[in-house]
This record gives C-alpha cells, structure tokens and sequence, in this order.
C-alpha cells in the first residue's frame, strides 16, 4: 500500500503480520506441539533404554508449556474469541505429526522425531522470530525464543541418546518408513509461516503400527530385570528397613517408579482425544515429575557405586494392569503413588537424621511432587465419570478395582522369583556395607 505524500511515512518492516496473521501461524504451531507430546507420549512404555524413556517426558512437559503458551496468546490475539479449532487447511501436517505415533519400531520414531519434526518446528520458530515484531509482539517473542532453544536442546539430547538403540535395531523398514514421513512433510512444505500446507491425503508409512498399550513395558536390559523389585512386596517377613536399608530401599523404589513414568504417557495419549488440553497440560507435567523420581533413584544409587546390572528394575505394577482400560492405569497412578504421601516426611526427617543430604533432598520434593499429583487424579478421575458414568466407572469404583489387580498380581508371585529378588536385596544390602567400610577406611562418606 502507497501512502499519499500528504501524510507521515507508516513503512516498516515490523507491521509484516498483523494480530490475526499472527495467531493463525500460532494455532498451526500449537496443533503441531500437540501431536508431537500426545505421540512422545505414547512411545514412552515401549522403549528400553532408560535414559530415552525419561527424556520424552521432559520434552512433553517442555512442549506443553509451549503449547500451553501458544494456545494462551492465541487467545489475546483473538479477543473475545475462545475458539481454537484445527482448521482444515492445517489438517494434513497436523496428521503427519500424529503418524509418529504409528512408527514401526523405537528406532523409526527416534529418528523421525530427531531427524525431521524437531528441525522442522525449530526451523518454523526461527523463521518466526526473524519475521515477527519483538515490540509489538513482545510475549510471543519471550516464549517462543525460550522454546527455540528447548527444541535446539531436544535435538542435540536425542542425537546422543539415539545411539543406545544401535545400529543393529535400525531395519530397512525402519528406513523407509522415517523416508515416507520426511518425504510427506517436504510435499507440504514443512512448518510454514505465511502460508498453509497444501490438500494433501497423508498416507501412514509402511510397516506402521496400529495404536494399542503392551501389556508388558520395555525394559533396560543393563538392569537386574524382575517383576517384584523388592522383598517385602512379596514377602511380610522382610522388613522395609531403617538406617542404611532405608537408603537402599529409597533409591531403588525411586528408581522403580519407572512403571509410574510408562503409566503417565499412557494415559495421557489415551485421553488427549476424550478431555481437554488441561489435561494434556496436567499429564505432561506429571509424566515428567515421575521421571525425575525415577532419576533421582537412578543417581543416588550410581553415586553411592552400585552398578545398574546388580539393581532390580520390576514390572509388577505395569503389568497388574494389562488388559484393563486406560483408566485403571490412571488409577494405579494416582492411588499408588499418593498412598505413602503422609510416610515420605518421617522418611525426610529419617534422612536427615543420618546425614543423608541427598536422600533427604529427594524424598523433600517428590513429596511436594506428590501433593500436587494428587489433586491430578481427583480432577480427572472425577471429570472422567462424570464425563460419562457408562464407560468411566466412579473414582472409588477404579481404586477398589486397582487394589484387587496389584493383589492378584503379588499372590501370583513364585517361590523362585521370592527366592531370587530376596538373595539379590541381600546383595545390594551385603555391598552398601561394604561401600560404607570402605569409605571410613578411606575417612570419606560413603
């Protein structure tokens, strides 16, 4: 547009898009964010490697606050709006996102998320940023800055956590399907800005997978593999322990939690279509509050010089739920985790009684974790019945129900598992002593 020389210049590259421009390039980014978690999120159980599995719920938590920012802004700009439907002409890149979900193998989806949908919203943020008008729109900027740099950090992570999978688990057809989905993202011209991506039929690649939860999780093979991780789940002679068998018992159920963690992607996968972004926004966060317990027991144990190899990492709370429905899962989640909330500040307090700074660290925030994480599963659970009482049975209904699967499972247990997880306690109770009189010999703490 020619402004007649009667008036002052307006030009400036700053007025490229407008408030409206602006929040149509938004939605196109939070729809995209979103099927990335929901897809992330659903990988989680089926992946070994225990430094991949809690990396995905780090990038689902630090993708839904993009998301949750984006969806926030989208909202500003379109005032009194509060629509935010996937139109159309963003359809066909959204589905491609959500076919991550449907990747042959782990090695097909790392790759794709690494190697193409990851560079290609880093490459849309960019673009964004270089275009957009840090004045005028100045909270967009803040956010999707920060969420640059989290996608540039996801990136490198992935590339390094990649190679734990190994070659040998990279198949030709693991190929041509992440060639398929690179192809189909190149013939909608990627994460465009100014422009929406082409009617384009997405066709799912080859050897994609049809959705469903394994009723078994896949498993660190560097780990002691069981079901029950810890005598005194199967055995009421075996005592929970105090003092040093406290420490133990501590860090390897934290790291145990791993089942809480697979539980959390599932369950928010499965209910991302049935209730609203806040939960989306709520199970990102709670998936990742349980990796970072599951890390914290990981840590502690490698920092006190146990080897991975001789500590238990069990199944049996994941696998007292096979076969039910996602709910149940969301019920083991919110129950089990939240029944020893009011145990874990005598434990922090045991903690710190015995000098155990990092014990008592942990124990001190995954208890503030836990507070918050129950009122997470009261809202769903609830929302969920009341949502609909036919298919979603009431809260107290899924707890009884919950209680009766982990109890069929332990009764299950064998006189050889008993055997073995009860020798293997001893062993990792024999070497913490021997770590202790080590380090006095040394005049250093264990």
């Amino acid at each position: 547009m020619t402004i007649p020389a009667s008036y002052l210049s307006g030009e400036t590259s700053r007025a490229r898009w407008k408030r409206l421009d602006t929040a149509q390039i938004l939605k196109r980014f939070y729809f995209c964010e979103r099927a990335l978690i929901v897809a992330a999120a659903d990988w989680i159980p089926r992946i070994g490697s225990l430094d991949v599995k809690t990396a995905l719920p780090l990038f689902c938590w630090q993708d839904a606050e993009t998301a949750n920012a984006l969806r926030n802004r989208i909202f500003e700009l379109r005032y009194p709006s509060r629509l935010l439907e996937q139109e159309g002409a963003d359809s066909p890149l959204v589905e491609l996102f959500g076919c991550l979900r449907q990747a042959p193998a782990a090695a097909a989806f790392i790759t794709a998320f690494t190697d193409v949908a990851l560079p290609a919203l880093r490459d849309a943020y960019r673009e964004f940023l270089r275009q957009s008008d840090p004045l005028a729109d100045a909270p967009t900027y803040r956010f999707l800055d920060l969420a640059l740099r989290e996608k540039q950090e996801q990136e490198l992570t992935f590339q390094r956590l990649g190679a734990q999978l190994g070659s040998a688990e990279r198949s030709d057809l693991d190929t041509g399907w992440v060639r398929e989905f690179r192809s189909q993202l190149a013939a909608l011209g990627g994460i465009a800005t100014e422009q929406s991506p082409p009617e384009r039929r997405i066709i799912p690649g080859p050897g994609s997978r049809a959705w469903s939860i394994p009723d078994r999780p896949a498993r660190d093979e560097s780990y002691w593999s069981c079901r029950f991780y810890w005598p005194d789940i199967v055995d009421r002679d075996f005592p929970y322990g105090t003092g040093l068998r406290l420490q133990l018992r501590s860090a390897v159920s934290h790291l145990n939690e791993v089942w809480a963690v697979e539980h959390g992607g599932i369950i928010l996968a499965a209910f991302a279509d049935v209730l609203p972004w806040e939960w989306i926004y709520d199970a990102a966060r709670w998936t990742y509050d349980e990796s970072r317990h599951c890390i914290m027991g990981k840590t502690r144990l490698a920092a006190w010089g146990f080897a991975p190899a001789e500590v238990p990492l069990g199944t049996y709370i994941y696998e007292s739920a096979a076969g039910t429905e996602p709910i149940y899962r969301l019920g083991m989640l919110y129950f089990f985790e939240t029944k020893n909330i009011g145990r874990k500040p005598e434990r922090t307090a045991a903690f710190k009684e015995i000098g155990d700074q990092a014990s008592e660290h942990d124990m001190d925030f995954d208890w503030a974790d836990e507070t918050i994480h129950a009122t997470y599963g009261n809202r769903w659970l609830r929302t969920l019945h009341e949502l609909d009482s036919s298919r979603f049975p009431s809260p107290e209904v899924v707890r009884s129900t919950c209680d009766e699967l982990v109890a069929r499972m332990v009764e299950k247990a064998t006189d050889q598992e008993k055997q073995l997880i009860r020798r293997q306690a001893e062993h990792l109770i024999e070497r913490a002593g021997e770590i202790v009189r080590a380090s006095a010999t040394r005049g250093q703490p264990a």
